[in-house]
């Protein structure tokens, strides 16, 4: 669910330190939106994230 369909944005995993530098595992999801997008030609539902929308890899089917 969390990964772009058009750029293969996916989640990223890394550790939280917290002030006392503490350390735990976590993970950053990317922004991901449901969109109706035109490929091929014919519009589909697709998950893309907002730096493919926002540079216009989609075109948005109306």
């Amino acid at each position: 669910m969390a990964k772009c369909d058009v750029c293969g944005k996916d989640i990223a995993f890394g550790i939280k330190v917290s002030h006392s530098h503490r350390r735990a595992n976590r993970t950053w999801k990317p922004n991901i939106r449901r969109v109706k997008a035109i490929v091929n030609g014919s519009p589909k539902r697709i998950y893309a994230c907002t730096r493919c929308l926002r540079s216009g890899k989609v075109t948005r089917a109306v």
